[in-house]
């Protein structure tokens, strides 16, 4: 009876040691996400609803930014921009990726260096990708537009130099440079599918097709939605590709809303609008996930 209390004392040091190792581990990670992440947000939200231009105190301004937003011809063009690119570049990526993942997972020779080659461009420099890119996007001399006119093409586009195929020309890039990272994924998804599924599924009789749609496919089911949320943030959030290769024209016809928060921002000094249009895209960012995880627990359920 006189060991009881003895007991529960060491016990309760074992889990204060345990607690104070544990948060030892994890603390630095928090302090550095309050820092660099938390702090800086929290400050957005307030500079949305201020006049600031770095020099000076902030200037209350209330809903100013956003009344101001609605009636902003180029914040609408940087938000169907946005969309545009979104549209076409989540399902190409997601179906360039799949289709990769798909014919590297199989027992070919060499196929580690077929992996690597199809990720190598998403660890480029992304001022190198612009460069080779906009030489072979060029109108005169790049070798696309020879191919085209080889086969028969008379006027083909423009490319990067034109309103209507500039658009276009950067899905191609982006879904050619992320597309590697996402073969990965879609790779680790295909390993975790038993072997056993298939061989029942052929026994059965059933062809290749049937095979994809009826035990790949539900098999990627998890990787699927992770790629497809992470995919929507990135093409929300691009930046870098347009900035480097059109930066955001011919006119506004690739102006999409991170490069026009840059804009107001870092080059017009009109930070608080700037933050008002940062919170527009979390927002739409924010929203559309929420719908996703809500459209996958109602699939699952």
């Amino acid at each position: 009876m006189t060991t009881l209390p003895h007991t529960r004392a060491r016990h309760r040091q074992l889990v204060w040691r345990n607690t104070v190792a544990g948060w030892s581990f994890i603390l630095p990670n928090f302090v550095g996400f309050a820092l660099l992440t938390l702090v800086p947000v929290v400050v957005l939200f307030y500079m949305a609803f201020t006049n600031w231009n770095v020099f000076g105190a902030a200037e209350w301004t209330g809903t100013a930014n956003f009344r101001r937003m609605w009636g902003d011809g180029s914040f609408w063009t940087a938000l169907r921009n946005t969309l545009y690119y979104t549209v076409f570049h989540i399902p190409l990526t997601m179906g360039a990726s799949l289709g990769l993942a798909l014919l590297l997972n199989q027992r070919l020779r060499g196929v580690r260096f077929f992996r690597t080659v199809a990720f190598f461009p998403y660890i480029t420099s992304i001022v190198a990708i612009a460069v080779v890119w906009n030489q072979l996007f060029s109108p005169e001399y790049g070798p696309i537009n020879a191919f085209l006119t080889s086969v028969g093409v008379a006027d083909p586009p423009g490319w990067t130099t034109s309103a209507d195929w500039s658009m276009p020309a950067v899905i191609i890039v982006g879904t050619w440079r992320y597309m590697g990272y996402y073969m990965l994924l879609f790779l680790a998804g295909l390993q975790t599918i038993p072997a056993q599924l298939y061989e029942a599924a052929q026994i059965d009789g059933a062809t290749a097709w049937q095979r994809f749609v009826n035990v790949t496919l539900p098999g990627l089911r998890h990787t699927t939605f992770f790629v497809t949320v992470m995919l929507t943030i990135e093409s929300f959030k691009v930046f870098d590709l347009i900035l480097v290769m059109t930066e955001g024209g011919p006119g506004q016809s690739t102006l999409v809303l991170s490069q026009y928060i840059y804009q107001k921002g870092f080059v017009e000094n009109q930070f608080g609008y700037a933050a008002a249009v940062s919170i527009v895209l979390f927002a739409i960012c924010f929203g559309v996930t929420i719908i996703q995880f809500m459209v996958n627990k109602r699939r699952n359920g």
